[in-house]
């Protein structure tokens, strides 16, 4: 089984940048594609960037120039390099991995940006 855990997460000013991680364990044979996820207050969680096993890479629009998703696959971590942070980026952000028909979700880690 595999476990996810974030980290990263914190208080920035509009403007600033932030990078989180996911670091996952337990038994990974494969995957499909590994993702970041935020959900604010008040809203559905909406996807945000995704990486397949191919190291093929998708964002949200609204996140496109600013964010960039990696992965470290020698660590099993993942990361998510946040530039130029907004006030609408604010949100609790969770990591998932997706192996078949198995999506694994992290416990999520909160973005809060200032303005």
């Amino acid at each position: 089984q595999v476990q996810l855990v974030e980290s990263g997460g914190g208080l920035v000013q509009a403007g600033g940048s932030l990078r989180l991680s996911c670091a996952a364990s337990g038994v990974i044979f494969s995957y499909n594609d590994m993702g970041w996820y935020r959900q604010a207050p008040g809203k559905q969680r909406e996807l945000v960037a995704s990486i397949t096993s191919g190291d093929n890479t998708n964002y949200a629009n609204s996140v496109k120039g600013r964010f960039t998703i990696s992965g470290d696959s020698a660590k099993f971590t993942m990361y998510l390099q946040m530039n130029n942070l907004k006030p609408e980026d604010t949100a609790v952000y969770y990591c998932t991995v997706r192996q078949g028909a198995l999506t694994t979700w992290g416990q999520g880690t909160q973005v809060t940006v200032s303005s």
